[in-house]
């Protein structure tokens, strides 16, 4: 489980900063000089040129001499203008701003206060100047933690700027920025975000790109990426940012040490020791030079250089700057402060791992009730206090208390999922949840490594599994769902447009030829321009859902048991990296293993470690290959099956056959595998009597038990039943004419005649149908779909591995077998060969080919349906979708997400159920399957069990009894029986 924390450096507005900055200085003196005689003209000229040398001062970190040389001006004001004059004011207010700096918060708060005083009496309270003081005390509040206070002051600033119509000054972008700060400080990732950017968009029109308020905003926004584990986007802004402050204020400057020390903050995350140590030292150097020993910049950057050789195991080192710090946070901040609390924690840790178990539990309550205090009790820090506390009591065999705060932990997590997953696209969910993944970690082997018969432990680890296992496709599915049903919201609609439409060019953009391109650069940057407008367009629909979604409910054992069938069990398999708190910090987390948990309809919950994943993961493999291995001219399966059952056989003796033994006599099983089990039919395993589990088993496939909540909301579908088969892709044995970035080039697409008899025989069962072939079975009639009762596809498919990017793949495309095209001949040709990073997304990399596609027709009809645009589908009513064709059960695996490809977009889609294959499949075979499938499902027999009968029939039979035929297929969703519309 994640068990420290470590603070950065929250940038401040150190560059540009109101009077400092010249903003006002200029105009203020020069207002005063035209206001009196030649002789104080003159006195006053020379006083501008003090304030002058003030802000040089100040520009060069010289925030002594800089305090010294504005007093001096300050005196020379007040005696020649008055206490109250506006020069007195804006005087005191850069002093505020100094003793910022210098971490002197008395003393800013008290010139603050005078000069706003000033300006309230000579200017009113809705002055754009009294807007800049209220900033800056809202800054001096929010850096002493003081947030309560901050927070109505950067409103009340806001406010002004709004009513003076200065909503895009780079005054109002300060403002914007400072309350961004405070946003993220409490936690409000989503509010921060969406702030900081406005921010930035204000300051790079009016700024400029490299304006020091421009690397201001990037250096806060690449800091609120770390903190959402978001680390490419956050090294790209840091590295943005520390160009424009070297080239603007040089390498020795406080300005260009924020900046270092946030990204070795950032290296540090990522487990790079050796670059975060270097940077760091950089950074605090360069504070004790500009900014003394006991700065509040100074003292973190010493606190996260101890972080990082307690990483190391350099504990007298760590424990002499922890200590350093925490004496000096103590005198300077008080006992109270955020900062404090850091100290206290990271000191906690470091005394944990040397198991120094008293002191550590003292400094871990210290700063718990402080983070309590003044971040409040959903914080993420709050959470990291619970759970370190929880793993303190772990260590010291104390059971019940490490339940007791795990769980509390685990809820803080919870609420911070539920408002932090609306946020942005699918990429950046995949790192917020990484976020939590060591406490799941840290959950399940509480209970199965340390308490196996421990059933608070047992239902605590199963109660987080379904709360985190396949949570991001549900919040995707549901933000679309949600939205499609608000068709009386225009902006909702207007989203869901926006959202096909650049889906649609992006996956055109993948599938587009070379010469179109003067370059690949120019290539690049068009694909990571729509990209990025792609995920501010999802990001949007997260927010906008959420406006309309009432408050969801928690998840809950007692809710999940309810919806699984009395007869039935759910099995959630889940792979785990088991935590010990009692090891060293970088090695607490050990080998990968599988286990499952078992919930039944009574509440009943069963649980078991099953072993190393590795073991389990090679013999997967090895059963996979045997059941696909298939000759590529005759379409005949390899693999004798008495060779086929041997592997079967010991992959089920390590996987199936424990969980068998829990099962009891429970056969019907809702099964939600993880990792590479998801690409396997358990079907066709084999258990210790030599019998296939079809045989005696019923499986149905769910990404999470969780999927059971999502599927008890019924929708009515509004079109008939539709079919598509035999696409006509070009003349007979053509290749694609088209070299794309996702390679299809050199693959020859035959026809599928088998297809459409497929086609005409599912027609004579429902002659509601609408059926599509030929030149009519195009990508385009597949997107203007609109909740049909059926979905029928019968094409070739495709998944191009990430790894396979700009390589060549084997395996030819032969008579009689549907399969993805692929040919062990002719050279790439891409206009990004070589190039993974490009296409990164896994739904741009599998999709389903249609009519044209070796033509290369425009117009968003290429002839190739991505799983991208698959998610666009309006599916909210359809009760089966059948994708007759190989690979669509394929996709990149995403440990506790499930699979990224077809089916998972079809879910997305709003589907009910689903039926894919996992390997190229025989067409007479298919054929004869779906045929019997729908004749099953018209006479009421459930989704799954209604292809279990046709899979045990065929096992019967002589002609297709090798599993290559009837396990390449499985359901998954809904298994009940369905009602044809």
């Amino acid at each position: 489980m994640k068990v420290s924390i470590k603070s950065g450096i929250a940038v401040v507005v150190i560059t540009g900063m109101m009077g400092l900055s010249g903003v006002m200085l200029t105009p203020t003196v020069g207002q005063v000089i035209s206001q009196v005689s030649e002789q104080d003209q003159e006195a006053l000229a020379e006083v501008q040129r003090l304030y002058r040398q003030v802000v040089e001062l100040y520009q060069q970190g010289k925030y002594n001499e800089a305090i010294l040389l504005a007093e001096t001006v300050l005196e020379i004001y007040k005696k020649n203008l008055g206490e109250e004059h506006l020069g007195t004011a804006t005087i005191l207010n850069d002093l505020g701003i100094l003793y910022q700096f210098q971490g002197k918060y008395s003393e800013s708060e008290l010139s603050l206060q005078q000069a706003l005083a000033i300006r309230q009496k000579q200017l009113g309270n809705n002055h754009v100047d009294i807007a800049l003081s209220l900033t800056i005390m809202a800054d001096l509040y929010r850096l002493q933690g003081r947030y309560s206070e901050a927070e109505p002051l950067y409103q009340q600033a806001l406010d002004i700027y709004r009513e003076n119509q200065k909503h895009n000054h780079p005054d109002t972008a300060t403002t914007m920025n400072g309350l961004a700060s405070l946003f993220q400080s409490q936690g409000r990732y989503d509010d921060a975000e969406t702030v900081y950017r406005q921010a930035l968009e204000i300051r790079q029109n009016l700024l400029g790109e490299n304006h020091p308020d421009t690397a201001t905003s990037l250096s806060d926004l690449a800091v609120l990426y770390r903190l959402l584990g978001r680390y490419v986007e956050a090294e790209t802004l840091n590295l943005q940012a520390l160009y424009i402050y070297t080239h603007k204020f040089g390498k020795i400057h406080p300005a260009t040490a924020v900046t270092l020390n946030n990204l070795a903050r950032l290296y540090e995350s990522q487990g790079k020791y050796k670059e975060a140590e270097l940077i760091y030292t950089q950074a605090l150097s360069i504070y004790r030079d500009k900014l003394g020993n006991h700065h509040p910049f100074t003292l973190t950057s010493l606190n996260n250089l101890a972080g990082l050789y307690a990483s190391q195991r350099k504990y007298a080192e760590a424990e002499s700057l922890y200590q350093q710090s925490l004496a000096i946070r103590k005198q300077q901040l008080g006992e109270n402060h955020p900062d404090t609390a850091t100290s206290f924690n990271d000191l906690a840790l470091l005394y944990t791992s040397q198991g120094r178990y008293s002191e550590a539990e003292l400094l871990y309550k210290q700063a718990l009730a402080i983070w309590k205090q003044q971040l409040g009790d959903n914080h993420f820090n709050t959470a990291t206090s619970l759970n370190n506390l929880a793993a303190l009591y772990q260590s010291q065999d104390d059971i019940p208390q490490a339940i007791n705060y795990l769980s509390q932990g685990l809820a803080v997590e919870e609420y911070n999922l539920s408002e932090n997953l609306k946020m942005g696209d699918d990429k950046q969910k995949q790192d917020y949840m990484a976020k939590v993944l060591g406490t799941t970690n840290g959950v399940i082997s509480l209970n199965l490594q340390a308490v196996p018969n421990n059933p608070e432990a047992t239902r605590l680890a199963l109660k987080t599994i379904l709360e985190r296992k396949g949570r991001i496709l549900d919040v995707s599915t549901n933000s679309l769902q949600i939205l499609r049903q608000r068709t009386d919201d225009l902006e909702s609609q207007q989203l869901l447009t926006q959202l096909i439409e650049v889906r649609t060019q992006l996956s055109n953009l993948t599938f587009k030829k070379p010469d179109d391109f003067p370059s690949p650069e120019i290539y690049r940057q068009q694909i990571n321009e729509v990209t990025e407008k792609a995920k501010e367009i999802e990001g949007k629909i997260g927010v906008r859902s959420a406006e309309f979604r009432s408050l969801s409910q928690p998840i809950t054992l007692e809710g999940i048991q309810k919806l699984i069938p009395a007869d039935a069990a759910l099995v959630e398999i889940v792979r785990y990296q088991p935590f010990n708190p009692k090891a060293p910090e970088n090695q607490r987390f050990g080998i990968p293993r599988y286990a499952v948990y078992i919930l039944y309809p009574n509440g009943d919950i069963k649980a078991k470690d099953l072993g190393e994943a590795k073991p389990i993961d090679d013999k997967l493999i090895y059963f996979r290959d045997n059941l696909a291995d298939v000759d590529k001219v005759t379409g005949i399966p390899q693999t004798p099956i008495p060779q086929l059952k041997e592997s079967a056989r010991q992959l089920d003796e390590t996987l199936m056959q424990p969980i068998r033994q829990l099962l009891g006599n429970t056969k019907t099983i809702l099964l939600s595998p993880d990792a590479a089990l998801n690409l396997i039919p358990f079907e066709a395993l084999v258990d210790e009597n030599n019998q296939y589990l079809v045989e005696n088993y019923h499986i149905t496939y769910l990404t999470s038990g969780r999927d059971l909540l999502r599927l008890k909301d019924k929708f009515a579908s509004q079109q008939s039943p539709l079919i598509v088969a035999d696409p006509f892709y070009g003349k007979a044995g053509e290749k694609v004419a088209l070299t794309r970035s996702i390679d299809l080039s050199e693959f020859t697409f035959p026809g599928l005649p088998g297809t459409e008899e497929e086609a005409k025989a599912i027609k004579n069962l429902l002659p509601q149908a609408t059926v599509l072939t030929g030149s009519k079975a195009t990508e385009n009639a597949v997107k203007q779909v609109k909740k049909p009762n059926i979905l029928h596809i019968a094409t070739h498919g495709f998944f191009k591995p990430e790894r396979n990017l700009g390589e060549r793949n084997s395996g030819e495309r032969n008579s009689g077998e549907r399969n993805s095209g692929e040919r062990n001949s002719g050279e790439r040709n891409s206009p990004l060969q070589g190039e993974r990073n490009v296409i990164e997304n896994p739904l741009l990399r599998s999709g389903l080919v249609l009519a044209g596609v070796t033509i290369g027709q425009s117009a968003g009809d290429d002839g190739v349906l991505t799983a991208l645009e698959t998610t666009n589908l309006n599916l909210v009513g359809t009760k089966l979708v059948v994708l007759s064709a190989c690979d669509t059960g394929k996709g990149d695996i995403k440990i506790g997400q499930g699979v990224y490809g077809l089916r998972r977009a079809l879910v997305i889609a709003g589907s009910e159920s689903q039926l894919i294959s996992l390997w190229k499949v025989s067409d007479d075979a298919t054929k004869d399957l779906m045929v019997a499938y729908y004749g099953r499902l018209q006479k009421g027999e459930g989704r799954s069990e209604a292809l279990r009968q046709i899979q045990l029939g065929m096992l019967k039979g002589e002609k297709q009894k090798h599993p290559f035929y009837w396990a390449s297929f499985i359901p998954s969703g809904d298994a009940t029986s369905m009602q044809f519309d």
